[in-house]
């Protein structure tokens, strides 16, 4: 799947652009868990409308990062 993201990180699945400082840039909270359940092909048990930044409070996650590594 190519992507037409400017400044894509490399081998990163999906548009996930770095910042400034080299980081990489934080998912957005209002990202939608269906969004994020189609893009890793995991899931993760809730609505598909739920937001990113809810799910996180919801279960304590704090990043994809560790999202996808628990799943």
């Amino acid at each position: 799947m190519a992507t037409n993201c400017k400044n894509d990180a490399p081998g990163m699945k999906g548009c996930r652009s770095r910042d400034e400082n080299g980081e990489l840039r934080l998912k957005r909270s209002d990202t939608k868990i269906k969004t994020i359940e189609k893009q890793y092909n995991i899931d993760l048990g809730v609505r598909g409308d739920m937001l990113w930044g809810n799910y996180k409070d919801l279960t304590g996650v704090k990043s994809l990062h560790e999202l996808i590594t628990k799943k």
